[in-house]
Parts: structure tokens; sequence; C-alpha cells
């Protein structure tokens, strides 16, 4: 029997959720443990290095090999996502009216009193910017 091929998001999800499950910062072969052994050593490290450049994890080097440690929770890389693929679209404004228009109820309150609390905040800002389809810089 086959196991289905997992995407390279739901992976990513998994490696950091196991990186935050240590008590401490950890090698790519306890990674690899940790989630089963079922990825290969490389596939593990490749993920890893991916978050790397996300800035969602940190490493440093012992030895020969790196020691991982999370610096951002799955939620954050969630949102890193959601931002990459919002970044590639001309026409910011329709794209978040279409996901704010498609959002269940309990997620638009949720958004809502997100918004709210944000205030005037950078959020302002990144809705002003968003409109010229220049976008914004962090």
């Amino acid at each position: 029997m086959e196991r289905a091929r997992r995407g390279q998001g739901e992976l990513e999800g998994q490696v950091l959720g196991a990186l935050r499950e240590a008590d401490g910062p950890v090698t790519a072969a306890w990674v690899q443990e940790r989630l089963g052994g079922d990825l290969a050593y490389t596939t593990v490290v490749t993920i890893l290095t991916r978050l790397l450049a996300k800035d969602v994890v940190a490493r440093e080097r012992q030895g020969r090999s790196f020691l991982w440690t999370p610096t951002a929770d799955v939620a954050r890389l969630a949102a890193l996502r959601m931002r990459r693929l919002l970044d590639g679209e001309r026409d910011r404004e329709a794209v978040l009216a279409s996901f704010v228009t498609a959002l269940p109820p309990g997620d638009e309150r949720v958004l809502r009193a997100l918004l709210d609390a944000a205030g005037p905040g950078p959020v302002t800002t990144r809705n002003t910017a968003a409109t010229d389809h220049g976008g914004t810089e962090d």
C-alpha cells in the first residue's frame, strides 16, 4: 500500500510542529525520526532550509551538522504563505475582497475582531498601499 504524497506546505507545518515540540535545538535526524522516519533525511534538510529562508527557524552549527530551532509557529508559517500568494497578484483589492466574501460567518467575526483590535495602525497603512498595486515593504 502506497502512502499518500504530502504537499510542501503540509510538510513544512509538520517539520515546524516537530521542532516546536523539542526541548531545545535538534538535528535534522531528530526531526526525521520524530515524523516517523518515512521521509528521506535529505527531504527533511530541504524543508528545514526552506523554513530557514522564510525566517521561521534558526540554525547553529554543531560539528559537521546543524541544530535547528523554531522562531515562529505554524500559524505564522501559514500567514507567510498567504502573504506570498497575495503579493503575487496584481489586483490585491479584488483578491482580498473575494477572500473576505467567501469566509464563513465564524471566520468573518474573528477577522473583524482582529481588525478592530489592531486599530488604525499597520493594517490601515497596508490596505492603503495595497490599492496602488505596488505592494508594501516590510
